[in-house]
Formats: C-alpha cells, structure tokens, sequence
C-alpha cells in the first residue's frame, strides 16, 4: 500500500522536530516549560513543497534575540533542507510576550503536538471578537500589498512562487478564520468556501490554487490569473465590513 508523497514528507518533518527538540531542550535548559509542533503538521494539510514547520516554544521568561538566532542556527545546522522551513512561535509563561499571534494561540490550544512538555500551559482562548481583529489588521494588511505588488507585476520570480501561491490562496483561509476563530487548513478552508463563499469572491481561482499546492507544482501556470487579485481584495473588504455590521 503506497503512501502519499506529502504523508511521507510530513513524517520526516516530524522526526526532524523531535531531534531539534532535544537540541534545543539542551540550549534552553530549565527555563523551557513546552516545545510543541503547531501549524498544517498538527492541525492536517501539510505540503511537502509548501508548508513552514511551525514550533511553538512556551519559556519561563523572554527569550533575546540571541538566544531565538541560535535555535534558528541549530535547526538549519540538524537539516539543510528542513532548518529554513522552521517558523518559532514563542512566549512566556503568562502568554503576555513574544511571537504568539491569537490565532496560533487557538491553534496551539486545539492541535499542539507536544515535542516535550514540563508543564502544559493554557492561556485563555482568544475570542472571536479578539481573532477577527487580529485577522482585519497587520495580515490583511500585508495580504492586500502583497496580492496588489503581484497584480502588477509583469513576471513570476522563482523565489516568489510560494508567496504568490499564498496570496491566492489566503482569502479562503482567511473566511474560515474569520468565520469560525479557529485555524483552518487550506484543504478544509476551501472546501468551506465552496459551501459558502463571499460576494465577488472568485472561489475557482482559489480551488485552482490548492490543486496546484496539493500537487507541488509551480503556480506559473496561474501567473495570468494575477489581475483577479484586486478584485479578490474588493470581496474581502466587503465581507470583512458585511460581517462587522452584522455580527454588531
């Protein structure tokens, strides 16, 4: 019986969290409280081309910015293929500092995979109102400037196909989020849009997207379709305003 390529992928991504957990469990020392594998790789999803390795790390106080270089430094030094595919998501003890955005807070809550663990931490779940806030600012923000630079872009970078699959992806991600507080994958993200799909939003475009990361291809195919995005950008802001006023 054959295994997925992405299955397979997402098993070594595994392995390779657990051996940087002991590594970093020897640089943190006592003040490590959970090391935890959050993201696509707990929650379903994974794309063996595609996808970061989220790793949450709950500490007994800040880390410097010395201390989060060297466990960026040990994980590209266990894997040179994996280590650059590390995204840190860290903080505290009282949940108060660092890089823990609300809604890795909630997925952290509902998927962490635990890579060791002294003491399981709960912070309160964020809200709906508090997730929807922290959705309509700083990443739909850089959503919008990244969807419109590539709108007017005349050529696809090699180095920009990620990003590019992202932007065209993002606004299904981003509904169900909204929608639900919660952190979705982009497989179940999509199919809850064809369900149910916001005003001038162009869901083919975004099926079409997802076929292409479930098959790790290259989205240059989808390069033409780059003049869709401002109009993507125009439903979003009318659902995020539509929703706002009704929920209110």
């Amino acid at each position: 019986m054959s295994t997925l390529p992405d299955d397979l992928a997402a098993a070594a991504a595994c392995d390779f969290a657990r051996t940087l957990s002991a590594r970093w469990q020897a640089q943190l020392g006592d003040d490590l409280i959970g090391l935890y594998i959050i993201g696509s790789l707990a929650h379903g999803g994974f794309s063996r081309r595609y996808s970061d390795i989220d790793i949450a790390l709950v500490n007994e106080q800040a880390l410097a910015p010395a201390a989060l270089e060297g466990l960026r430094t040990q994980a590209n030094g266990v894997s040179a293929e994996l280590g650059p595919k590390v995204s840190v998501f860290w903080t505290d003890r009282g949940f108060t500092v660092g890089r823990f955005p609300p809604l890795d807070r909630a997925d952290y809550l509902d998927h962490a995979m635990p890579l060791c663990e002294r003491e399981r931490i709960a912070p309160p779940r964020p809200s709906l109102e508090e997730i929807r806030g922290y959705l309509a600012g700083t990443p739909f923000t850089n959503w919008i400037h990244s969807a419109e630079a590539f709108a007017g872009s005349d050529a696809l970078a090699v180095a920009d196909r990620k990003a590019y699959l992202r932007a065209l992806l993002y606004p299904a991600r981003f509904v169900a989020s909204f929608m639900t507080g919660k952190m979705i994958s982009n497989d179940d993200a999509v199919a809850r849009l064809i369900e149910f799909c916001p005003s001038g939003l162009d869901a083919d475009l975004i099926v079409r997207a997802l076929d292409c990361r479930r098959a790790a291809a290259d989205p240059d195919a989808l390069f033409p379709a780059r003049t869709q995005l401002p109009g993507q950008i125009a439903a979003l802001e009318r659902f995020v305003v539509e929703t706002v006023a009704d929920w209110r």
